[in-house]
């Protein structure tokens, strides 16, 4: 149990990390076993998200003032945040698969940017490509434009030089 003093400390970590964060997920962990937890914990880890189980009125406090008090409603029964400070994409991803393997998680609600995500919006957000995706995809398209543009322009000199050198051949046969 928690005095006084902890709970305080707990609440301004939390505040930090909930305003810190892009995206935050509400889930209700009941039913899951402690392999489960831990397995899912260590995916979010190696994708830069936290997972945190948390009582509802330390959850309460700790948003206010931020994205994540729009998911006040759904602050109820056990449940566990997460938090993405870098990749919204990649939390939601692990958790919509999770799901599919576990169905005892609940996915409640999320926020983002200033608004509340339901479950299909997760399940959306989750079909995304993600920041590394999206940024390989950039550079590559960066990258294709000038390169495509560097061989128009030379396709021009290119094909004069064919024709002066047929030219020259036809002179040169004549």
């Amino acid at each position: 149990m928690l005095n006084i003093s902890q709970k305080k400390e707990l609440v301004e970590r939390l505040a930090k990390e909930i305003s810190e964060s892009e995206l935050s997920i509400l889930i209700d962990y009941k039913g899951l076993d402690v392999l489960q937890m831990t397995d899912l914990r260590a995916q979010l880890r190696n994708e830069g998200a936290r997972l945190e189980v948390v009582k509802n009125s330390l959850l309460d406090r700790a948003s206010k003032g931020a994205d994540a008090a729009l998911m006040k409603d759904f602050y109820k029964g056990p449940n566990a945040i997460i938090f993405s400070k870098d990749d919204p994409v990649a939390p939601a991803k692990i958790l919509v698969d999770f799901v599919k393997k576990n169905e005892k998680l609940e996915i409640k609600a999320g926020a983002f940017s200033g608004k509340l995500l339901t479950l299909e919006e997760i399940k959306h957000l989750a079909k995304m490509p993600s920041k590394q995706e999206f940024l390989g995809k950039l550079i590559y398209t960066l990258n294709a434009v000038p390169t495509s543009f560097v061989n128009v322009l030379s396709g021009v000199p290119r094909a004069f030089v064919n024709v002066l050198n047929a030219m020259k051949d036809q002179k040169e046969a004549a």
